[in-house]
């Protein structure tokens, strides 16, 4: 039996990049090394692309780069090679390539650019395409396209960093506070600051303009969050056990996502089942308008009334063994080389 050729991407010219350095090593470990031919494709932090030889424990230490077998590398945007390029001296090396699986986070991974990239190569891939891939990163346009489809979503403005920052802060006194500010293009929580009185929007409104050119300033949703893993593409979807994040102090920010020091994670949700249905068809809704496909995690809220509440949908989640994404499969049967197995053959087959 052919193996299917199947091109991991991990690491990235993002601030999410030993994040994505776990879950390409979770990845890699978990794939049937009998059914794929697995080729590695790692990027440095500087954005320098390579083909890597060598085994997961060094690139969990992040000394990957470091191997002196690497070989400069670069996807060929010729439609007729479907390969990777890997250079060598003067020349280069082609390797074919069935399908191509993005483990990397955030900004230059999860935005559209990447996916983008292997849309024009022609290459097969795991997960969202580039457009939709791009408006799950922006969380206003995220936002929007939620409530059309008739989704609540937090009361919030938006500003671009030519804004005059005293001009943002009278805009925000159409909401309540407490509100978060946030960049409007960043994930794992980066940059994002929780503000209790006006005296602290000019220092929350600059670190966020740090981390992106636009920003979201909205009202925090009293309540607690609650997440859908879905798996699929077009009508044939399937979605996880509902977890549920028990918050004592602040919010899930990237050092209580990675170390959860001062809250737990539910699984599942410490809610009625009539409830949780609800928030599965909302995940379900969300996915579709938003033109989700492969996979996603919906992070939505749940309120002290019922209401639920968009969030945000995170289009290449974590994806250790023990990340939030696959453990709500395998709370509903699926284990974590199947989940593997499913979103290869909906990359390669639709």
């Amino acid at each position: 039996m052919n193996k299917t050729r199947v091109a991991v991407i991990f690491g990235g010219c993002s601030t999410e990049y030993e994040v994505s350095l776990k879950s390409g090593a979770a990845v890699i470990e978990n794939l049937n090394k009998a059914l794929y031919d697995i080729v590695l494709v790692g990027i440095t932090k500087e954005g320098n692309w390579l083909r890597y030889f060598g085994g997961v424990e060094e690139i969990i230490k992040d000394t990957w780069h470091l191997d002196k077998n690497c070989r400069p590398a670069a996807f060929s945007p010729d439609r007729g090679r479907t390969a990777l390029l890997e250079f060598c001296g003067s020349g280069f090396i082609t390797t074919q390539i069935d399908v191509a699986f993005p483990v990397m986070h955030g900004k230059n991974g999860e935005d559209g650019t990447l996916q983008g990239l292997l849309e024009l190569a022609g290459i097969p891939f795991v997960g969202c395409g580039t457009l939709s891939s791009a408006l799950c990163m922006d969380k206003d346009t995220a936002h929007k396209l939620a409530q059309i489809s008739g989704v609540r979503v937090p009361p919030s403005i938006t500003a671009e960093d030519y804004t005059d920052i005293r001009d943002i802060i009278k805009k925000t006194e159409t909401l309540r506070y407490p509100m978060f500010v946030k960049p409007a293009r960043a994930g794992s929580s980066f940059g994002i600051t929780k503000v209790s009185y006006s005296e602290e929007l000019y220092a929350a409104i600059t670190e966020a303009f740090r981390h992106d050119s636009k920003i979201v300033i909205e009202e925090a949703v009293e309540g607690f969050e609650v997440g859908c893993a879905v798996l699929g593409n077009n009508n044939e979807l399937m979605v996880g056990a509902v977890d549920e994040i028990e918050l004592q102090q602040g919010f899930f920010d990237y050092r209580e996502k990675y170390t959860l020091t001062s809250s737990k994670i539910h699984l599942p949700a410490r809610i009625d089942s009539q409830t949780a249905e609800r928030i599965r068809e909302t995940a379900l809704r969300l996915y579709r308008a938003l033109g989700c496909k492969g996979f996603a995690r919906v992070d939505m809220f749940l309120t002290p009334a019922g209401n639920i509440v968009f969030n945000e949908i995170n289009t290449i989640p974590g994806f250790t063994a023990q990340s939030r994404y696959p453990r709500m499969l395998e709370a509903a049967g699926i284990n974590f080389g199947e989940v593997l197995d499913r979103l290869i053959s909906l990359a390669i087959h639709g």
